[in-house]
């Protein structure tokens, strides 16, 4: 029986669908971390949150990628929706994002045509010989900065300011755009000793980005964003 938009739209959105959605991208990104080293592809996000897992007492390598499926599994059970995937929809979801993420790829093109920017955030510079190790990479990034910056930072920000009183809308506007400022800085040397210099330009195209990210993450669930990332960060390699 074919998938309906309507229920496309819902289906893919659920965290059982993301959680399935990511584990390829996820076995992907854990098995380059033990093929080509930790130096080779660890990202900002993910070396934060083993940092913090840590500093809380719990050194298991293996225990980032356990939490980030423990959230989204305790999520789906709360959701009180069916425990059942749908093999279409899941592909579908990766044609979406490679979709999306060409999306925001030809966009960040035209911004930077339109502005005259000289330096860019998604020029790659890549050599065949680390192309597999870049690939994971960026499949990681998708997975632990969307994990750290949406799944955690945006219902942490939301809870907050509903605490505050704030309204829904209102809330979630804020959360948007706070959560896509903090993915933007955390992209330079400022926050991290492996981050770029500051760059007023790739500054506004990052937190863009980020609102971007952050309104798919809201409207289309985890699994899409992660995997929008992904897919832009990869496209980057081809344009």
């Amino acid at each position: 029986m074919d998938i309906q938009p309507a229920n496309y739209r819902s289906e893919s959105a659920r965290p059982l669908t993301s959680l399935v959605f990511i584990t390829p991208m996820l076995l992907a990104y854990e098995a380059g971390i033990f093929c080509f080293g930790q130096q080779a592809m660890r990202n900002g996000a993910d070396a934060w949150l083993r940092e913090l897992l840590i500093l809380l007492g719990f050194g298991q390598y293996f225990l980032l990628p356990v939490l980030a499926a423990a959230i989204l599994l305790g999520w789906h059970y709360t959701s009180r929706t069916r425990w059942k995937i749908e093999n279409r929809v899941v592909l579908g979801m990766w044609v979406e994002s490679l979709a999306l993420g060409m999306i925001l790829l030809f966009s960040a093109r035209l911004l930077a045509m339109l502005f005259f920017w000289t330096t860019t955030p998604f020029q790659a510079s890549l050599s065949m010989s680390n192309l597999p190790a870049t690939v994971c990479g960026y499949f990681g990034a998708g997975i632990y900065e969307e994990l750290l910056f949406r799944l955690i930072l945006v219902p942490a920000i939301l809870g907050l300011l509903a605490w505050w009183g704030c309204r829904k809308r209102t809330a979630s506007v804020w959360a948007v755009i706070l959560s896509s400022l903090l993915f933007s800085l955390a992209h330079y040397d400022l926050f991290s000793s492996v981050g770029d210099p500051f760059n007023p330009y790739s500054f506004v195209f990052r937190t863009l980005a980020g609102i971007f990210f952050a309104t798919l993450f809201l409207k289309r669930g985890f699994g899409i964003a992660a995997g929008t990332h992904a897919m832009y960060d990869i496209c980057t390699l081809a344009w």
